[in-house]
């Protein structure tokens, strides 16, 4: 059994497309191509596709423009969102530069107010998502929601969205979705077949990929290979396996897979917006009213905006079993309110019902955490180790 499973060859395909994504995006507007930047997966991708443009996540996970929006936004504010409204500002981010249209949301209270302040130098569109998810009131908003962010699209390309094309679109994002849950459910083979660094390369690279069959295409064939590597006997050493849940990730967050990957545990599973939360449920394709199936797919993404936030328990646990996790790590960015708040609720979930511990770690987009996430990640692990769970 060899101890490392290596597809450097493809990995490394994954990981170069946000950077080559910025040419490509140059390119696609160069031939008239409609351009749509979005922060956050609530955004109904499947209109925009249905609007016949292209659809790209923004930049948002580094504090290289955090001094720049502090001249308007307060110091003690989620760098998530210093940073999207500092890229947006300076212009240090193609994607922004490009969208002809950014589409927000109403995730949070510091978001939305950002959202003013940007709506002054880039045509900007607020979603106004519900704060509760249950109750008929909300599931009738987020409805006309959709509805008015369709007629919004159409009106601003010039474009009509006929139910036909939403239809067409939510079968091809369906499909997407299935070829990463198959690519993503690696992580729950034991021994592993992949590191988590590699799971997350993959799922946050293809979200710079702009040609959706392509998408698809790769990668299935990269997890053929990677299953057909593990069934010749190729996987990696066992150890601790962690399941990362909490804030979006990406950019310098990035250093938290590190120090669990650098000390002695493995990543085997993402419940957050860049791998599981927004990918494990699909959309009813066989919903007459493609509105209320994305009404419905989309309001019961898991995430600590909403309350009652029982999708994300649910998906907790689900994975939690799947996945055979030792130790839950919920990576929560600094004044994130939502997640930061709810953490207490989920660390007594995780312990008390499903018996896994749990460590929180609050950090920001600096490095000058690097030394102290190490020390209680690999306290952490060390724990689990001497607990023998992982054997």
């Amino acid at each position: 059994m060899k101890l490392k499973t290596e597809l450097p060859e493809i990995f490394d395909e994954f990981g170069e497309a946000r950077k080559n994504g910025f040419m490509t995006v140059k390119e696609l507007k160069e031939t008239g191509q409609p351009v749509v930047g979005v922060y956050c997966t609530f955004m109904p991708e499947e209109l925009v596709l249905a609007s016949g443009a292209v659809q790209i996540s923004l930049c948002s996970t580094s504090d290289e423009t955090i001094g720049a929006a502090e001249e308007d936004l307060p110091r003690n504010l989620c760098p998530l969102i210093k940073s999207s409204y500092g890229f947006g500002k300076t212009d240090k981010c193609p994607y922004f530069y490009f969208s002809d249209l950014v589409v927000g949301e109403t995730t949070c209270d510091g978001k939305k107010k950002m959202y003013e302040y940007m709506a002054d130098f880039k045509d900007t569109y607020l979603m106004q998502l519900p704060h509760n998810r249950d109750s008929d009131a909300s599931k009738q908003l987020w409805y006309s929601e959709i509805k008015s962010f369709k007629e919004k699209l159409e009106d601003f390309f010039g474009v009509e969205i006929t139910e036909e094309k939403i239809h067409e679109a939510i079968l091809l994002k369906n499909r997407e979705r299935k070829a990463k849950q198959n690519f993503y459910r690696l992580g729950q083979l034991n021994p592993p077949a992949i590191t988590g660094s590699e799971i997350f390369q993959v799922m946050y690279g293809s979200q710079y990929k702009f040609d959706k069959e392509e998408v698809i295409e790769m990668l299935e064939t990269t997890t053929a290979k990677v299953k057909e590597k593990y069934e010749n006997g190729e996987s990696l050493t066992k150890k601790p396996r962690i399941l990362v849940t909490g804030s979006p990730m990406g950019g310098v967050t990035e250093k938290v897979i590190r120090a669990i990957e650098e000390n002695g545990g493995i990543v085997v599973g993402y419940e957050n917006c860049t791998v599981a939360k927004a990918v494990e449920r699909l959309v009813d394709e066989n919903e007459q009213d493609v509105y209320q199936a994305l009404t419905d797919k989309y309001i019961n993404i898991g995430c600590a905006c909403m309350s009652n936030n029982q999708p994300r328990k649910e998906l907790l646990s689900q994975m939690i079993d799947d996945y055979q996790v030792d130790g839950v790590i919920d990576m929560v960015l600094q004044n994130c309110i939502p997640f930061s708040v709810e953490s207490s609720r989920m660390k007594r979930y995780l312990n008390d019902e499903k018996q896994t511990p749990y460590l929180y770690l609050e950090t920001d987009y600096s490095t000058s955490d690097i030394e102290q996430i190490n020390t209680r990640v690999t306290a952490f692990i060390e724990m689990l180790e001497e607990e023998q769970v992982w054997i």
